[in-house]
């Protein structure tokens, strides 16, 4: 059996889709298992135990480029239409993912009637039914093993297990790691800006959670790197604060995530990453829901400033109260509880 997995991003998505290609290999492990991805996310799934191949979309390369470049368009294609597939399976459903399963040579292109973006169904030749949004989405994943004609697991696996290289240059980064106090990571940013929590509610969550005795760090990319500093100059706490922002690649993050005691963190990818490594989180929620795309497993605790307008699923609100109404106070009692293992 070959099969195509679509799902191009975001990171948290990308996360929670794994589990569907680690139910292929454990039932299936003869099976060519391919990946489609964007660029952002391609680093954390090459050398997974899972897939064969990572194709990776040329989207951001085109973007970045000047004029309309037709070299990595071209080259993607031939690459993409170079196996034909028994199964195209689409886990994204939307217009961009719906276009590379219908340049795909696939024998089955299996995808949702009535996704985020309905139109999508046009690229799909078996259409599941219309999913309900207020399930977990990856249990919604999931459901697209029945047409594959395999079990959905009984455990379920992200196969995501640090690389020892990874390791060691997370464990490079923190120098005295192994002292015996906590070590909590801090992840300030979100994709969307009414995920954020106000940089001053940072700030005291570091100066409480370093009163407490932890060792923090601040994680994040290179964009994320003023916040960082920030943080890190305002909460005063020395050497037991470190911005990390900008220092590590996706497998060094999730090596840095898997030796942390806890992640205090918005509803973002991280989230995801940081429970698919088996690390307690204290998840942050306002315009999103918890129950649809909280951080999967036990032993996470979510805060939400429960207001009537929450969730409402806007990218932008110009009060943002469902944040601000979550205290510096209320994170730090729900990461020292997770720390202490109450």
């Amino acid at each position: 059996m070959k099969v195509l997995i679509v799902k191009l991003s975001a990171l948290g998505d990308v996360v929670q889709s794994l589990p569907v290609a680690m139910a292929i290999r454990c039932q299936a492990p003869r099976a060519q298992i391919d990946w489609l991805v964007e660029r952002p996310s391609a680093g954390l799934l090459k050398g997974h135990p899972a897939l064969d191949r990572v194709l990776v979309s040329p989207r951001h390369q085109m973007a970045e480029a000047d004029g309309l470049p037709l070299t990595p368009l071209t080259g993607f294609g031939r690459e993409l239409r170079s196996v034909r597939y028994d199964a195209v399976v689409d886990l994204q459903g939307l217009m961009k993912s719906a276009i590379c399963v219908a340049l795909s040579r696939g024998s089955r292109k299996i995808g949702w009637r009535g996704g985020k973006e309905a139109l999508a169904a046009w690229a799909y030749k078996e259409r599941m039914a219309p999913f309900d949004p207020d399930r977990p989405a990856l249990e919604r994943y999931l459901d697209m093993l029945e047409p594959l004609g395999l079990e959905r697991p009984a455990k379920v696996e992200f196969g995501l297990t640090p690389e020892p290289a990874a390791l060691d240059a997370a464990r490079a980064l923190l120098p005295g790691l192994d002292g015996g106090r906590p070590l909590v990571v801090l992840h300030p940013m979100a994709k969307w800006d009414s995920k954020l929590w106000p940089l001053a509610h940072w700030v005291e969550l570091a100066k409480l959670l370093g009163e407490q005795g932890a060792r923090l760090v601040v994680s994040g990319s290179g964009e994320d790197a003023k916040i960082g500093r920030l943080i890190a100059n305002r909460a005063g706490l020395g050497p037991d604060l470190m911005d990390l922002t900008g220092r590590t690649g996706l497998k060094e993050l999730a090596a840095l995530l898997s030796l942390a005691d806890a992640v205090v963190c918005t509803d973002t990818g991280v989230m995801h990453l940081a429970a698919a490594m088996g690390t307690k989180v204290v998840a942050l929620f306002g315009p999103t829901a918890p129950w649809r795309t909280g951080p999967f497993g036990q032993n996470h605790i979510i805060l939400r400033a429960g207001l009537e307008c929450s969730p409402c699923f806007e990218r932008f609100c110009p009060e943002l109260k469902c944040m601000e109404q979550i205290s510096p106070a209320q994170a730090a009692q729900a990461a020292s509880q997770l720390v202490s293992g109450r």
